[in-house]
């Protein structure tokens, strides 16, 4: 009973502006938070806030690549993480068609990047400048198609193919090509190594497909939700906004990023160089360092 008089003297309800700073919506997207429910100047607050997880995960993976001298490609696929998460930003604060293409495009180019660092390893330069060219043509004609479409499947699709393919295919080159390196440098430590990359792309995997069944449910279920939002009041009610909670999620696909930085290292030998240190499965952020002793002992 205590609990239940702490819990509705705590509950304020929505403010419920009328109209808000940024005027009508002309964006062909919108979601199941209510818009300018929460703030006057800013559309759909939960699902901009959030975004700052992609901000200060970015800015991190930049200091990251720089402090522990990691590939450049990762260092500009951090920059397009930021990009990502300050579009999504500019798109639900303001519900505005131009911020949600620097939302959705930004996610594509982003990946095409990530793509681009994982079929160009060990290529020779004619088959990465080839590569670099294709993508930028397949950049392009997602860019130009969905511009003239403005069709949210045919992003959403491309998004999911793109992923999937970076995914499986580090999936593949960990198997077949770092499993029997590793084997032969040293057998111990091969199934160790393997054993936490694979508990990597799992937890992302789960977390990445968790933040989608949300958001597809809060979309199924929108009134449903909106009506229960409403009757528990605030600030209770931004824990059911769950396109907030797939931002949040799919923010932790910085995790992927981080497995490619380690997956490179280790394809090069670096190995005994770098560690992955990830402390905590879920309630930590996985980074890949550098070792001073066993980097100064190799120079």
């Amino acid at each position: 009973m205590a609990t239940l008089n702490l819990f509705r003297a705590l509950r304020v309800p929505y403010p419920d502006y009328e109209s808000g700073f940024w005027g009508e919506q002309t964006s062909t997207l919108n979601f199941c938070e209510e818009d300018y429910a929460l703030s006057f100047y800013c559309a759909e607050l939960c699902n901009t806030v959030t975004n700052a997880l992609f901000v200060w995960l970015g800015v991190k993976g930049i200091l990251s690549c720089i402090k522990y001298s990691h590939p450049n490609i990762f260092l500009v696929a951090f920059i397009g993480y930021i990009v990502v998460g300050l579009g999504s930003i500019s798109f639900h604060a303001t519900l505005k068609y131009p911020m949600q293409l620097v939302d959705e495009l930004s996610m594509i180019y982003t990946t095409c990047l990530m793509m681009y660092a994982s079929f160009s390893f060990s290529k020779s330069r004619i088959f990465s400048v080839s590569l670099g060219i294709g993508l930028l043509g397949l950049a392009a004609f997602i860019t130009l198609y969905y511009h003239i479409t403005k069709d949210p499947a045919f992003h959403q699709t491309a998004y999911a193919i793109l992923t999937a393919t970076i995914v499986f295919r580090s999936m593949w080159v960990m198997e077949s090509q770092l499993r029997p390196a590793l084997e032969a440098r040293q057998a111990r430590k091969s199934d160790e190594l393997l054993k936490t990359m694979w508990i990597m792309v799992i937890t992302g995997l789960l977390v990445f497909l968790g933040g989608y069944l949300l958001w597809i449910l809060d979309n199924t279920y929108c009134a449903q939700v909106r009506g229960i939002r409403r009757a528990i009041g605030l600030p209770w009610a931004v824990l059911l906004e769950g396109h907030a909670w797939w931002h949040l999620m799919t923010g932790l696909a910085y995790y992927y990023i981080i497995w490619g930085i380690w997956l490179r290292h280790c394809l090069t030998g670096h190995d005994d160089e770098y560690v992955l240190d990830w402390p905590r499965l879920l309630t930590s952020i996985p980074e890949v360092r550098r070792e001073k002793k066993r980097a100064q002992k190799q120079q």
